[in-house]
């Protein structure tokens, strides 16, 4: 896996510096934003409409996550250890296992196979 990045995009910056309403907004109103493989280690996401985003191989160790619904997320390949999931809703690509590696030991999500 790679080093996760720090990039220009607007978008972006507004989840950096804590702008989750704003963030919001402009995404719901058809802005681009590509957070794949970004940096989101350790910000406040409460409040976060992340429905239609794609989070995969995200770092959100340390994220508050409380909760947020990412049922409709992409989050293939995200590390969350040590966030704070209460109330978050995952996808059911995801299991409870899955989830719980990642929260304990840092292990990247990764989604059930279709049998």
């Amino acid at each position: 896996m790679s080093t996760p990045k720090l990039i220009d995009d607007p978008l972006y910056q507004l989840l950096r510096e804590g702008q989750i309403e704003v963030f919001n907004l402009r995404h719901q109103a058809g802005d681009p934003c590509d957070l794949r493989c970004t940096d989101l280690r350790g910000l406040d996401l409460r409040g976060l409409e992340a429905s239609g985003l794609d989070l995969s191989n995200c770092y959100l160790r340390q994220a508050d996550l409380r909760g947020v619904d990412f049922s409709n997320t992409r989050m293939k390949g995200v590390s969350i250890s040590g966030a704070k999931i209460s109330g978050a809703y995952f996808p059911a690509e995801l299991s409870a296992t899955e989830i719980t590696l990642s929260l304990l030991h840092g292990t990247r999500m990764r989604y059930r196979t279709k049998e």
